[in-house]
């Protein structure tokens, strides 16, 4: 498997469940402004919808949305998500549908130069509420309970955000940052794109 990534973007969290499932894989680093890859290729000529991540699968096709991508990963690999179709897995689901619509989108304008700090405090301000309940929900090691999932490096990334956009989020949730930080996959794919805590 391929991943095309850019340095802390979100791709981050399927670099992270690559990792940690010990999966094959291999890296093509993206330049998102000019729409190049490492080697020089036209990204745009991978996936016309000009982001990342995109999983280049074992047969050559390309695979896009975290989401999905995660779900693909954990299922190849069977490690980091319940059974598919198990109540458990549903509630994974749910956390990543979570993750993709409350938060990603959420911090997604706050990477955007042309709004203006007052148009971008409204983010924050939704923000905090939307990690708000993730911390109220919090109950064990990570958000589905004492094992780690395709979430949590999904989670971790929006995490990494709130601290580089000035999203503040509760002690459980700093704790809990902690320890993904302190995983070997998670140190991995941040050595892999460079990227310090």
């Amino acid at each position: 498997m391929k991943l095309y990534y850019a340095p802390g973007a979100c791709s981050l969290a399927t670099h992270i469940a690559l990792a940690e499932t010990g999966a094959d894989y291999s890296l093509d680093k993206v330049n998102l402004q000019a729409k190049k890859t490492d080697n020089g290729g036209d990204f745009n000529a991978v996936t016309p919808k000009g982001k990342v991540p995109v999983l280049e699968m074992d047969g050559g096709e390309k695979l896009t949305e975290n989401a999905v991508i995660l779900g693909y990963v954990a299922d190849k690999t069977g490690k980091l998500a319940p059974k598919a179709g198990s109540p458990e897995r549903l509630r994974l689901q749910e956390w990543l549908n979570y993750i993709a619509t409350e938060l990603h989108k959420g911090f997604s304008p706050l990477f955007n130069k042309a709004l203006s700090d007052d148009a971008k405090q409204v983010f924050r301000t939704n923000l905090v509420k939307q990690l708000g309940y993730v911390e109220g929900k919090l109950g064990g090691d990570y958000l589905t309970g004492s094992a780690f999932t395709i979430a949590d490096g999904y989670l971790f990334t929006m995490l990494r955000w709130a601290n580089a956009t000035g999203v503040e989020f509760g002690p459980k949730l700093a704790a809990y940052f902690d320890r993904v930080a302190a995983r070997a996959g998670v140190k991995r794919a941040m050595q892999e794109e460079g990227l310090n805590g």
